[in-house]
């Protein structure tokens, strides 16, 4: 594999997909809720996965995000 290839593939099959969870709104707060005892927030929970497991952590962040329950603001 050529170096051009090489980038290709780390930048489409990893480095964008954290960019999409890092930046999407359905990603969660980064800080816990009130009251967790975990240290960290579901957007940080979900740049660990997608951060450790690339593009398969990505198909679980989008499987995700369509099982839970729409809520409108002020709910």
């Amino acid at each position: 594999m050529d170096t051009p290839t090489a980038w290709t593939v780390i930048v489409v099959l990893w480095l964008a997909p954290l960019a999409h969870v890092a930046l999407s709104p359905r990603s969660g707060p980064l800080l816990p809720p009130a009251g967790s005892r975990c240290p960290f927030g579901p957007r940080l929970g979900w740049i660990v996965i997608v951060l450790v497991a690339g593009a398969l952590g990505w198909l679980m962040f989008w499987n995700a995000r369509y099982r839970r329950p729409r809520t409108l603001p002020g709910e």
